[in-house]
């Protein structure tokens, strides 16, 4: 079977082939287009395997290579650069290393969630990139506020409805007043279409039944819950909670030599959504779960707030897997006296 490396770029890629020996069959610079890959493809002869790196538009190739009958592979560039460093740096040395690590079977293999899955995740991702946007400008609203001297009303959020009432008849001097008023407008723009995304995001994944599964866990509401069963995907491919939790970067880095063994801080390469969702979802359920509250506290008398909540993201981690895995939704126990505790009485 012929092996090709595929290094992708935003206009064109760099293909090398070559055969089981590791002889050089053909090799060339490509229009990112379905025609000039079929044509490249077709002069090979028998079913061909290829690789590309993950990166910000592999998307594209890759599904591009699978409707034209080539079996893609996608390689973890993080890995792959760990492998294959060289000194060399061209597309024809890297296509050339992809394809040599493929040939070995020696690609570090990155999970590819399908075509319907990654449609809905930039739904998602949409949503919560227009939630930054929103923070941002509240944030240059109150910036303008403070550096006019004036005195907030007191209200819980001042973007609420007394206090937008208050901004709303607010007379700063000239610019200030035109950057609030224009400011005030692009809030209202930008909220609207956060709940017009919100709404394509409840009619993309109605079907979908683990999300209704994340929604009954204590901290996850309606976009947590899709973010979770989204980057996780297929639960089944993790072997047990422990993997789930490596994924979402929710497991400290361990140095061991010598008899002693150090922890440090979180992985630092992890599926950074999934991680960022945990956590979010761990300071929420705190407040409102008893056994996540006892198990924050716990941990907090003995190593601090910030290594409390990563370690009870993590258990909610774990009971995600098994929620998952059982296809059951999550059910809070009544809490035992720590002495007569013999197991988790979370789920």
């Amino acid at each position: 079977m012929p092996f090709a490396g595929v290094d992708a770029h935003k206009r064109y890629s760099r293909v090398v082939v070559k055969d089981e020996t590791g002889s050089l069959l053909c090799r060339a610079s490509l229009q990112n287009d379905v025609a000039s890959f079929r044509e490249f493809f077709n002069a090979i002869d028998g079913p061909t395997k290829a690789v590309l790196e993950a990166g910000r538009d592999w998307g594209v190739i890759y599904d591009l290579l699978e409707g034209i009958g080539v079996e893609p592979v996608l390689a973890n560039p993080v890995k792959t650069r760990a492998i294959a460093e060289a000194r060399i740096k061209t597309d024809t040395v890297d296509a050339t290393i992809l394809a040599d690590l493929l040939r070995a079977d020696l690609i570090p293999v990155v999970h590819v969630p399908s075509r319907e899955v990654r449609t809905q995740k930039n739904l998602l991702r949409q949503r919560l990139w227009l939630v930054e946007l929103q923070t941002r400008i509240k944030n240059r609203i109150h910036n303008i506020i403070d550096r006019n001297h004036v005195k907030p009303p007191p209200v819980a959020d001042l973007f609420g409805r007394a206090g937008r009432r208050f901004l709303d008849q607010l007379r700063l001097p000239v610019p200030d007043d035109r950057l609030l008023k224009a400011h005030l407008e692009l809030l209202d723009l930008v909220q609207s279409q956060i709940s017009r995304s919100e709404e394509w995001i409840d009619e993309a994944l109605s079907q979908r039944p683990e999300v209704a599964i994340m929604r009954t866990l204590p901290g996850v509401g309606k976009i947590l819950s899709a973010v979770l069963a989204l980057e996780i995907d297929n639960v089944h491919r993790f072997s047990h909670a422990g993997k789930l939790c490596a994924y979402a970067g929710l497991v400290p880095t361990t140095y061991a030599s010598g008899g002693k063994v150090r922890h440090g801080r979180l992985l630092p390469n992890c599926n950074r959504w999934l991680r960022w969702a945990f956590v979010e979802a761990a300071w929420a359920a705190q407040r409102r779960s008893a056994y996540c509250h006892a198990y924050f506290e716990r941990i907090k008398r003995r190593k601090g707030p910030h290594c409390a909540i990563s370690a009870l993201a993590r258990r909610l981690c774990e009971i995600t897997w098994h929620c998952l895995t059982d296809s059951r939704a999550y059910e809070e126990r009544a809490m035992m006296p720590i002495k007569e505790r013999t197991g988790p009485a979370a789920f």
